[in-house]
């Protein structure tokens, strides 16, 4: 496999799992019971959702890839749960705008982390489309910015960096599926929850809605998004679920009503323009090293 066909499979696994990721926003806000209850059957839906799909992935083989991760494996686990608990825990305690602030710097903390840690550098062209996507997602959240309380601050840092933490952790070992790991931090979410007093059974209403999410798009969402980087840069993974911001906020807007502010339509704008063109860059070198795979330069004449 090529280097440009590695990247536009890990690109395309990524958009998938961005587009499976979309509702999240939605159905959140449709449900009416308390934060800690919601966590609590996130992280044991999830659970349970991501061991039927990796036992029907791997089967007698999901032991052995367990293993196969290694510590790497346990830190991605652990990750995965701060980085949710962080999100969770800073929308209750600040504006939703300060939240996806910080929030949006994810992919410059994974690439700082990529090249600090790892020794991985990105083109400039990556870089650019960053420094866009951020600027575009942070209009996106200025409508919203509000004064908030410190704690939600510094759980919104928590989770970003969790989150950039662990894609570059699964990108340091692409020979290792790290979305078998998923099953544990869900388990420690729920764990979590439930020592806060999250387990409580919701109505039949929010049942349905939280099942729907949690068995059919946030499964299938987290596991996409975490073989992302056995392909691609953990930073270039961040840079695509900046588009669920903006995916996600007209599907609020389409169904319930909430009509986004004029900077978050620019910002989406952006984002939505910036990744458009990324994908399209990417897709062009794509195709030009296909074209020279199949009708390659003359050789050149050996003189004698």
């Amino acid at each position: 496999m090529t280097v440009e066909t590695t990247r536009i499979k890990g690109l395309t696994i990524a958009a998938l799992g961005v587009l499976f990721i979309t509702p999240d926003a939605l159905l959140v806000k449709i449900t009416s019971v308390d934060p800690v209850v919601f966590v609590f059957w996130r992280g044991l839906l999830l659970a349970i959702s991501f061991y039927v799909i990796s036992w029907l992935r791997y089967r007698s083989r999901l032991v052995p890839e367990i293993r196969k991760c290694g510590w790497k494996g346990l830190f991605c686990a652990g990750a995965f749960a701060i980085s949710t608990l962080g999100f969770v825990v800073g929308m209750k305690n600040t504006a939703a705008g300060n939240v996806l602030v910080i929030l949006n710097t994810a992919p410059v903390i994974a690439a700082v982390i990529a090249w600090a840690v790892w020794k991985e550098t990105l083109p400039l062209r990556t870089w650019a489309i960053i420094l866009v996507c951020v600027t575009g997602a942070t209009f996106m959240a200025i409508g919203e910015w509000g004064k908030g309380n410190p704690l939600g601050l510094i759980m919104a840092f928590v989770a970003a960096t969790a989150l950039a933490s662990n894609l570059n952790m699964a990108r340091s070992k692409p020979d290792s599926d790290m979305s078998v790991m998923l099953m544990f931090g869900a388990l420690l979410l729920a764990a979590v929850a439930a020592l806060a007093g999250g387990a409580h059974i919701p109505s039949p209403r929010d049942s349905f809605f939280i099942a729907l999410l949690c068995l059919v798009f946030l499964p299938m969402a987290c596991i996409l998004i975490q073989i992302g980087p056995r392909y691609i840069p953990a930073a270039e993974v961040s840079l695509m679920l900046l588009l669920e911001t903006v995916l996600g906020s007209f599907l609020v807007w389409l169904f319930l009503g909430e009509v986004p502010p004029r900077l978050s339509l620019i910002g989406g704008v952006i984002v939505f323009s910036a990744l458009a063109v990324h994908g399209w860059i990417e897709v062009r070198r794509y195709r030009r090293s296909r074209t020279q795979l199949i009708n390659p330069d003359p050789a050149r004449e050996d003189t004698h």
